[in-house]
């Protein structure tokens, strides 16, 4: 140890041996110095420099190079406690086994890359669990990693890359909490299973580089949530799933570079809001779809070198909307040829922009004028066509300082073929031809029905003579293999255009045929793109559920199944008898279910029987099932049997309306045996009314009514009863009503032409009256005594002016013909044969109110008949005049008044007076019949007819005791025999003048000729009682 080397390594902390290219076959601590070219005599101090100075000082040892160390002996490391690194790569190490590493070591940093290690034991390197913090074991031939190989909490590093690794289970890597870097390039990983990197929380940084990757979901990244950069470049990722992301959401770095991505579909990315950069160049990308990028809003380096991208530049817009913040994009090597106006939509705060190597031939205006922070604009093409469509490009170029990023050459016209777009003059770029196809006709948007053949059309016309191509996509998709149909023919107008004719065919159409079409038609100046065509393929409804006939009873649930499949669903509906009216519905008892196929009518009524429809519809057709709902209910009656009782000779009508269903048999029985027929007995169909004419007695006693159907029978009785014929009686009784009907008929008519007979001599009289201050005459007061309209007689009369409303207290008659019945039995029966016709006189409503005179006392009957004389004020007059005649006879006056009192009663109880009565009543004001007053007891007659007396016997007038006649009494002496002999029994005469009665006028004639020959020339009746006497005029007074 007094050599000068080794004081000085005793004083060295850190040693680093490096011992490399050795051909060592083993880790060994003893050394000779004859292997190191040592002299003899040093071998001593050499021993012992090893074993007690310098081994454990070493911190670091480089076995490296190309020796060919096969295994780790941990007793050979065991010395080496200080040791913070070691070197075994590049060695012949075949595996790892659990005992390789002994406790009480330090190394921090074990690299054992380059070797043939195949196998890792389970807790290799739980010993370094302590210390280690990266671990290389890239280049080896590690195929499998066991389920918790490294429990190495403070590991940060991680290096598993050039392996043979396929398959990465799940809880392989737990156990590394700190892990940061985990490399896995150049392995054959096809598949990582869910929960592959669970337990890598603090990990930022993954490679996958160079490997079989198909896919990448959300379950194998599952626990990543601290990861920051990704590295899927040289997969075979076809697709991004959009799910695959949702548990990277710190993820700022995403490379996808060398994959077989074909589009970006919307949303895809969606979750990865926290992404700076994305690298997708190098796929074969050609689809970008409407918001692929949405979500993507912190994104800042978008990478799409070498890819197909066309139409997403060409025809596409809002394709990068939601890149707000994005400041570079790369398109570089893609195949785009134009670039549409609205491209770019969206990428305000762009940058950089290299759309460089692609052979661009068209620029639309203002395709960059969103870009307001453009630095820098990449374009190299040689292909531009420099028509006017391109005057804008080189001024605005000029204009945002972009002119030395771009290259562009004009291709046509020939005049400016090679000439740099920047020394073209404005007035150069003219349109004087369409050398770029133009679409003429469009693809149109089609239905069709599952099985059938389409086919979508596109024509395009161009004026260059540059080969055409012709494609198809499919959901911005270019087909591959489809049925294509191209043909070209030169326009008849001019023959330098040329018409391209592309025909899709789509035989057999099914479901995966639906989407949206669109044809390409290209030449060398670029490309056309046709509207986007949708194609839906239907099928038609089919029932899987048909409704059946059912029959239900009254009160029960009725229930009908319908259900149908087609594409696209189709709509079921339900219909009654061929319409929308359901009683069920209106009464809240049908019930469908929405999400069932079963239409449901509680408590089923009759009315919900019919046929019902159920149809399947969709924009394919329609199909329709029916079904019939058959409701059945018991026999029962509508209306209850009435008891009937009638004469021998009428006619009995039984109705026995039933309901039920099935509709009730109707059977009639009298008492309990069926009901004998004969020609008297008629039913209506249905049996439910039954007419028996010309009843005998033999027809009484009980008749039941039978109602049946298959749920039971119903009876219901009824009694009639016949009664023995009290009167003449007719034998037809339609006959009789004929009869009557046409004999009211004839004196009806006959009443309205005398009435107009009348009224017209009515309105040719003229009057001649002279008012003095005595009597007051109305100018409208008719005769009663000459039909040339004045007094011939002499009458005693008094005059009343009463400007008043007459009281209306009489009863007034219909107007119809009143007929005697007295002769007919009380039985109500359908024929009136022996009833006799009477003769109608009209009525007026007007009613008389008796007026005293001056002095208070009634003025004489003068007339000499009698009878009153008719009151003046039945003619209506509007001055109210009311004329009162008293009989001479104040006898005959009452008793006229208490025959009438007698005989009232008797016409309000029969519709006809009786004939044994034999009274004849005075013809009255217009028919008034007879009533009783509250006000007077004296009878008034109309002045459109003459009275019409009878024949009676004669009589002479009447004396009082004395034997003096009435008819020159004084007034007062009238008027005191009046109330006399006119009261009533149990009543004052006062109350007798407030109670009058009065008689209806009906004159008992047989026939309407012996009416009229009753009637005089003059208007008067003939008489054979009374004789007429003078009169003279009473004494006139004024009111």
């Amino acid at each position: 140890m007094s050599h000068p080397f080794f004081r000085k390594a005793a004083a060295v902390k850190q040693i680093f041996l490096r011992l490399n290219k050795q051909h060592m076959k083993e880790i060994r601590t003893n050394l000779e110095p004859s292997t190191c070219g040592w002299k003899k005599e040093d071998r001593e101090r050499w021993g012992c420099f090893l074993e007690s100075c310098l081994t454990p000082h070493v911190n670091q040892i480089g076995w490296r190079h190309h020796n060919r160390i096969r295994s780790i002996d941990a007793s050979q490391l065991k010395p080496y406690i200080a040791l913070e690194t070691l070197d075994l790569s590049f060695n012949d190490i075949t595996e790892i086994r659990s005992g390789s590493f002994p406790q009480g070591l330090h190394i921090k940093e074990l690299y054992l890359g380059n070797n043939r290690i195949s196998a890792l034991e389970p807790g290799a390197f739980d010993s370094l669990s302590r210390s280690l913090l990266t671990l290389r074991l890239s280049k080896n031939r590690i195929a499998q990693l066991p389920v918790k190989a490294f429990k190495l909490p403070r590991l940060t590093q991680l290096e598993l890359n050039r392996n043979r690794i396929r398959l990465i289970e799940g809880l392989t890597f737990q156990g590394l909490d700190s892990l940061e870097v985990l490399k896995l390039q150049r392995n054959n990983i096809s598949k990582l299973t869910d929960g592959a990197f669970w337990g890598l929380a603090k990990m930022q940084v993954l490679h996958l580089e160079y490997n079989s990757l198909i896919e990448v979901n959300s379950g194998s990244l599952y626990g990543l949530s601290s990861l920051q950069q990704l590295h899927l470049s040289n997969n075979l990722i076809a697709r991004i799933n959009p799910d695959g992301w949702s548990f990277c959401q710190k993820l700022h770095e995403l490379i996808l570079s060398y994959n077989n991505l074909t589009r970006l579909d919307e949303g895809s990315l969606a979750d990865l809001g926290g992404l700076h950069v994305l690298r997708l160049s190098r796929n074969s990308i050609s689809h970008i779809a409407e918001g692929a990028f949405k979500g993507l809003q912190n994104l800042r380096v978008l990478d799409l070198d070498h890819n197909e991208i066309s139409g997403t530049i060409e025809d596409t817009n809002g394709a990068f909307t939601g890149l707000e913040n994005l400041s570079k994009l790369t398109l570089f090597g893609n195949k785009i040829k134009s670039v549409a106006k609205k491209a770019f939509s969206g990428l305000e705060a762009l940058e950089h922009l290299n759309l460089g190597d692609n052979a661009i031939r068209s620029i639309q205006a203002d395709a960059f004028a969103r870009m307001k922070n453009l630095k820098q604009l990449h374009i190299n093409s040689d292909s531009f066509l420099c028509d006017c469509q391109l005057k804008w490009l080189p001024q605005w170029l000029a204009e945002k300082e972009l002119q030395p990023f771009v290259v562009a050459t004009c291709a046509h016209p020939e005049s400016l073929k090679s000439q740099s777009i920047f020394a073209v003059q404005p007035e150069s770029f003219v349109c004087d031809d369409f050398p770029k196809p133009q679409i003429i006709i469009q693809p149109e948007t089609t239905v069709a029905v599952l099985g059938k053949d389409i086919r979508f059309t596109c024509l395009a016309a161009s004026s260059s003579s540059s080969p055409m191509t012709f494609a198809w996509k499919k959901d911005n998709e270019i087909l591959r293999n489809a049925e294509i149909e191209n043909f070209a023919h030169v326009r008849a107008q001019d023959g330098e255009v040329m018409e391209y004719t592309t025909i899709l065919h789509l035989r057999h159409v099914t479901f995966t045929h639906e989407g949206r079409y669109q044809c390409i038609i290209t030449n060398h100046f670029g490309s056309t793109y046709s509207s986007k065509a949708r194609l839906t393929v239907n099928v038609l409804p089919s029932f899987i559920k048909t409704p059946h006939d059912i029959t239900s009873r009254t009160g029960m649930t009725a229930r009908l199944e319908c259900a149908a499949e087609g594409h696209p669903t189709p709509q079921i509906a339900w219909q009654k008898d061929g319409g929308t009216d359901f009683p069920a519905a209106r009464e809240r008892r049908m019930h469908v279910m929405p999400d069932d196929d079963v239409f449901f009518i509680t408590d089923v009524k009759i009315e919900d029987m019919g046929v019902y429809s159920c149809t399947a519809q969709n924009s394919a057709g329609s199909v329709l099932a029916n079904a019939t709902l058959t409701v059945l209910e018991t026999p029962s009656l509508v209306h209850p049997l009435e008891d009937h009782v009638a004469s021998v000779g009428e006619t009995v009508a039984l109705q026995c309306k039933a309901t039920g269903s099935p509709p009730p048999r109707i059977t009639w029985l009298k008492g309990d045996q069926p009901l004998v027929v004969t020609e008297r007995h008629h039913f209506t169909p249905g049996n439910q009314l039954l007419i028996v004419r010309n009843v005998i007695l033999e027809d009484a006693g009980k008749y039941t009514c039978e109602m049946s159907n298959t749920l039971g029978t119903e009876r219901a009785h009824s009694h009639v009863s016949i009664l023995q014929s009290l009167g003449c009686r007719k034998d037809r009784t339609t006959v009789g009503i004929i009869t009557i009907a046409v004999v009211c008929s004839i004196v009806l008519t006959s009443l309205v032409w005398v009435c107009i007979i009348y009224q017209t001599r009515k309105k040719s009289e003229e009057y001649s009256v002279t008012n003095t201050d005595e009597t007051i005459v109305p100018p409208d007061v008719p005769s009663y005594l000459s039909s040339q309209g004045t007094l011939s007689d002499r009458q005693e009369v008094v005059v009343r002016v009463d400007n008043s409303q007459q009281p209306n207290g009489h009863i007034e008659s219909n107007g119809m013909c009143q007929t005697d019945a007295g002769r007919c039995p009380d039985v109500e029966a359908p024929t009136v044969g022996c009833r006799q016709p009477k003769l109608c006189i009209g009525y007026n409503k007007d009613t008389w109110k008796p007026e005293d005179t001056g002095e208070g006392t009634p003025v004489q009957d003068k007339t000499g008949y009698g009878l009153p004389v008719v009151c003046t004020d039945c003619s209506g007059s509007t001055d109210s005049m009311n004329v009162s005649i008293y009989p001479r006879d104040p006898e005959r006056y009452s008793q006229t008044l208490q025959t009438a009192n007698s005989t009232y009663p008797n016409a309000l109880s029969s519709k006809e007076p009786s004939r044994s009565q034999g009274l004849l009543h005075p013809p009255q004001c217009n028919g008034i019949g007879s009533s009783k007053r509250t006000d007077t007891d004296n009878t008034r007659y109309p002045s459109n007819h003459d009275r019409m007396p009878l024949s009676c016997p004669s009589k002479e007038p009447p004396t009082d005791r004395q034997g003096s006649s009435l008819a020159s009494a004084k007034p007062s002496e009238f008027q005191s025999l009046h109330s006399s002999r006119a009261a009533p029994a149990g009543g004052s005469a006062k109350q007798f003048n407030r109670n009058p009665e009065i008689s209806p006028t009906i004159l008992d004639l047989p026939s309407e000729a012996q009416a009229k020959q009753a009637l005089l020339s003059n208007g008067y009746g003939p008489k054979s009682c009374d004789s007429i006497h003078d009169f003279k005029p009473s004494k006139r007074s004024t009111n």
